[in-house]
């Protein structure tokens, strides 16, 4: 277990948490939207920008092939975080969603009209809204997990759901609205029995817990940076190389081609074929100083340190008279999701923003799943490394200065 020392020594590392909101110390509990950067990242993208600043894969110059040389190390160390079998499984894209829509408008050719493709209750936007649009171009059918009142997806509604018409199954990891951490091995492994190709949404979870994507046979895995203490508008899209041959070129333009005549082009191999246009490079370059800070500080000792701060936050919020809390008796990581009793979720997270405490308020891009629990959206508090006991207890103390304000 992190030691208190060893937080406070941690949240040093994080300039900006210590600056003031509303003449208060900020309390940042909204790090499932994105988290916050510690100091060896922005010394990076300083770095990048005052000495390797130039295009990637295409110079002969010095300086350019420093810059890439720096960028194919991020993608070999990314491969090894996740436990890829090869760097070039690993396709550099914007976030989490570019890497859902890569593989949804791939497979446009792949699937046919009687086809099925199964998302789930707990999905947010981005593993949604594309494979409805796939289902659109294809004539496919889209059908949908349900998940019980404690966000637990229906494990018997969803071997019916399978059938040999099914051609892919989309589910996250840890749910962006609630926390709840899914059985994916057992989800993937079912699927597997119908031929059908399994793409999990982990934009929430690498900083939280471990992800081997051998171990757990995924055939695709999304992730963003910005989630993992990394820059953002930067992300990852893991294929498993069988299957990422089978995708055509997701945009055309310069980098992903052999050859260009009028007549025909002929496109570069994995990773590049799929990597259009000049990216994001200082942002990939910095995120390996990213995963060096989360492998610094232990995967295991962030999940443990983070599980008891969940724990925390939940048994002060059981104490609370009218509060209600979603899936918490469900198995969560970094998240909690509730409301206050004929309150509105926007008025409780506006009064603790003025009290110097940050949460998230609304559907949180999650609107079926809302429409399922009957609600208009919730308070999501959402917890990295560097938070504090003292912090969940000031968000304690907000909620019930919040209830006291809004129920007079």
């Amino acid at each position: 277990m992190l030691s208190q020392q060893e937080i406070r020594e941690i949240r040093g590392q994080f300039p900006i948490l210590a600056q003031k909101v509303y003449d208060k110390l900020w309390v940042y509990l909204d790090n499932a939207a994105t988290t916050q950067k510690p100091r060896q990242v922005i010394r990076v993208i300083e770095n990048y920008y005052t000495t390797i600043n130039a295009n990637i894969h295409r110079g002969v110059h010095y300086i350019s092939r420093l810059a890439t040389t720096a960028t194919e190390y991020s993608r070999e160390r990314i491969q090894r975080f996740i436990h890829a079998s090869h760097p070039h499984e690993i396709i550099f894209t914007r976030g989490t969603t570019e890497s859902i829509n890569l593989v949804a408008s791939g497979m446009t050719n792949l699937i046919q009209v009687e086809d099925e493709i199964i998302v789930s209750q707990l999905e947010h936007h981005s593993n949604i809204v594309p494979w409805q649009m796939l289902c659109q171009r294809t004539g496919a059918t889209l059908k949908v997990i349900p998940i019980d009142q404690e966000g637990v997806l229906q494990w018997d509604i969803f071997e019916t759901l399978l059938s040999e018409k099914t051609k892919i199954v989309a589910i996250n990891h840890i749910s962006n609205a609630l926390g709840v951490v899914n059985p994916i091995r057992k989800f993937i492994r079912k699927a597997h029995e119908y031929n059908a190709w399994v793409l999990i949404d982990g934009a929430q979870t690498p900083c939280h817990i471990a992800v081997d994507v051998q171990e757990l046979d995924a055939d695709f895995y999304t992730f963003s940076a910005h989630k993992m203490y990394g820059p953002t508008g930067v992300g990852a899209l893991y294929g498993k190389e069988i299957l990422l041959k089978k995708l055509p070129p997701y945009q055309g333009g310069g980098e992903m081609i052999k050859e260009v005549t009028f007549e025909k082009t002929t496109y570069a191999d994995l990773p590049f074929c799929f990597e259009a246009g000049t990216p994001h490079i200082e942002g990939i370059i910095a995120w390996t100083a990213a995963i060096d800070f989360i492998e610094q500080v232990g995967i295991d000792q962030i999940k443990t340190y983070e599980t008891q701060l969940l724990n925390t936050a939940t048994e002060y919020m059981n104490i609370i008279d009218g509060i209600c809390l979603y899936a918490h008796h469900t198995p969560c990581s970094g998240i909690i999701s509730f409301n206050l009793a004929d309150v509105h979720p926007f008025d409780v997270g506006s009064i603790l923003d003025r009290l110097g405490i940050a949460v998230r308020t609304g559907h949180h891009c999650a609107q079926p799943l809302m429409r399922f629990l009957n609600i208009t959206g919730t308070v999501r508090a959402s917890f990295a490394v560097y938070n504090t006991l003292e912090e969940v207890e000031q968000l304690y103390d907000g909620i019930l200065k919040a209830k006291k304000m809004l129920k007079n």
